[in-house]
């Protein structure tokens, strides 16, 4: 026989444990410029920007830029600067679109994450309330598998005491008709 639980632990076991059901729909989210070879380098590069290896590289050789022209060791960009500004204008170029895809599938990303998580809190909602109907339920049949119980018990006192009187009975009876020798 099967309890009232048995069919709902077999349809919530698998879902309940598979903690990422709700984001594999969102898989596709996962790389910002897609998946191919050059969604993997522009995310690299894209992330490398924010980095203080990048900061602190890119201040070093624009140091060394400005310090190689102004001594004079070589003069292929002297002051203002031009060829550095013209560096600094095509990074900018590649850098700020780069940025702003990866700031837009981030904000998908968390978007189908937040979603993700929240349809996966409102199953638990629904299998915790399940489950607080089932121990409801469990509950009442146990009170009344109690109330049971607790008549059976009174009923089995009543019919032990009626036997012990009806033995003593019995028993002086038999001592009252048995041959006096």
């Amino acid at each position: 026989m099967k309890t009232p639980i048995e069919p709902i632990i077999a349809r919530v076991k698998t879902p309940i444990n598979d903690y990422f059901r709700f984001h594999r729909r969102h898989v596709h989210l996962a790389a910002p410029f897609g998946n191919g070879w050059f969604a993997s380098k522009a995310e690299s590069f894209a992330r490398f920007f924010g980095t203080p290896l990048f900061l602190g590289a890119q201040t070093l050789v624009v140091a060394i830029w400005i310090g190689v022209n102004v001594m004079g060791w070589a003069k292929f960009d002297l002051y203002p600067f031009i060829l550095l500004n013209l560096a600094f204008s095509l990074q900018a170029a590649y850098a700020a679109p780069l940025i702003l895809l990866a700031q837009t599938r981030q904000a998908e990303r968390d978007k189908a994450n937040a979603d993700a998580d929240a349809q996966h809190r409102e199953a638990l909602a629904v299998v915790n309330a399940e489950r607080q109907e089932i121990a409801a339920q469990t509950t009442v049949q146990i009170m009344a598998l109690l109330q049971q119980n607790t008549e059976l018990t009174t009923l089995t006192k009543q019919l032990s005491e009626r036997i012990e009187m009806l033995a003593a009975e019995l028993h002086q009876k038999l001592l009252q008709e048995a041959p006096k020798s």
